[in-house]
């Protein structure tokens, strides 16, 4: 007795374009699923609250002794120094760590063009960012001055150059985690360019600022580090730009890591 013939029933699979938002998407699930991202935005934000406000306690009496830079409007702001290394390592590793997982060729895969993948994490890694690190900025700079008012007359946001420099500090926080996400896809390993971008940042303004006599602090001002800070201090030191000019000289060090990192996604396999 022959069989009944079994009948296939397919199913039409519905096939959708790959466009800007689905990546963007793509992107943004990738970084909300990995709980080092948030802790390490969280550390940035919590350290800038509190390095806020230890300054504004040290600083509620005012003495002789203390430094000019510490009693400034721009004072509290300084816990922007543990903010770059945290914000920009969150850079590097948002890139690197698809490469060192590997699963930087399924998503090259899915997205053959490649270049709207580096503007999509570039995307999300903006908004979050500048979404937590300027309310954050705002928090640090009231709380610390609220501090400040109970023992002696401190800044409000009113003051002049007071709002640039806290609105500043989150922008300028926001611009160098987007050059330590460049720097992730120009070197790919983790390690690598977890210390060219500290390098940068770090090392080589402190050698041509401190070691390489005048020639060189004339130099390091032009570091991205040194620009922002001239960008973020109510201050003006020697051997350092003035402030809008900081932020520019900022933005065209993010420029060029952008254009290094679209020639090298193009032109490298993954």
């Amino acid at each position: 007795m022959l069989a009944e013939p079994t009948t296939v029933r397919r199913r039409a699979v519905e096939t959708q374009p790959v466009d800007f938002r689905r990546v963007t998407r793509s992107e943004w699930i990738k970084f909300r699923s990995l709980r080092s991202s948030w802790l390490m935005l969280a550390g940035a934000a919590a350290g800038m609250v509190a390095i806020a406000l230890v300054v504004a306690y040290n600083t509620r009496h005012l003495s002789t002794s203390l430094q000019l830079d510490d009693i400034v409007a721009s004072a509290p702001m300084q816990g922007y120094y543990l903010g770059q290394l945290l914000i920009g390592a969150l850079g590097v590793l948002f890139v690197s760590g698809e490469y060192s997982t590997g699963m930087i060729r399924s998503t090259l895969a899915a997205v053959p063009k490649r270049v709207p993948v580096l503007w999509a994490k570039l995307t999300v890694f903006v908004i979050i960012t500048a979404v937590t690190i300027i309310p954050i900025s705002l928090v640090a700079f009231i709380s610390a001055e609220g501090l400040i008012s109970h023992f002696r007359t401190g800044f409000s946001l009113g003051d002049p150059g007071v709002l640039r420099v806290v609105i500043g500090t989150g922008v300028y926080l926001t611009l160098i985690g987007v050059i330590g996400a460049t720097v992730g896809w120009l070197v790919r390993s983790t390690p690598g360019a977890l210390v060219s971008y500290f390098a940068l940042i770090l090392v080589v303004p402190v050698l041509f600022g401190n070691v390489l006599g005048t020639w060189g602090k004339d130099i390091a001002q032009f570091f991205p580090s040194e620009a922002g800070r001239s960008f973020v201090s109510t201050i003006h030191e020697p051997y350092s730009v003035a402030p809008w000019v900081g932020l520019a000289l900022l933005v065209g060090w993010v420029l060029l890591g952008l254009v290094g990192a679209t020639l090298t996604l193009r032109r490298r396999d993954a």
